[in-house]
């Protein structure tokens, strides 16, 4: 079960925005087709943020993964997020990793790459095992 957000998290990645992959399932880019938990007016894009559960499309990557549909979770995003504290924290890409499934958000790959923000930790703890780096 995914807990709240203490930090203000601007929703900057929408539909058919493409993330880097940050760990070793195989994928390398994946398009956002729909955020899951979005609440919005009719035809209005969805959008998500850092901690948001997406179903996307891989892009690029091997040829056994490429052109599916996969469920995946916002782990960096450029535009900076404000937290509690006061402080702000951004990152120079756009990145997700693949999970197995969105109510249990057990990732797919058994290595993270690159920094991981706070947020997206303490709300799925299964990801926090298998990352190095948390901001």
């Amino acid at each position: 079960m995914s807990k709240a957000i203490k930090s203000k998290i601007c929703k900057c990645l929408q539909t058919g925005s493409k993330l880097v992959i940050a760990d070793n399932s195989g994928a390398k880019e994946i398009q956002i087709i729909n955020v899951y938990k979005y609440k919005g007016v009719k035809r209005r894009i969805s959008k998500g943020g850092i901690g948001d559960i997406f179903i996307g499309a891989v892009t690029k990557g091997k040829p056994e993964i490429k052109h599916k549909l996969e469920m995946a979770i916002i782990i960096r995003q450029r535009k900076a997020i404000a937290r509690a504290d006061g402080t702000r924290v951004k990152f120079e890409d756009n990145a997700a990793v693949l999970v197995k499934d969105r109510k249990i958000a057990e990732p797919k790959g058994t290595i993270v790459k690159g920094p991981v923000a706070r947020e997206v930790t303490e709300r799925f703890s299964k990801l926090s095992k298998v990352c190095k780096v948390i901001v």
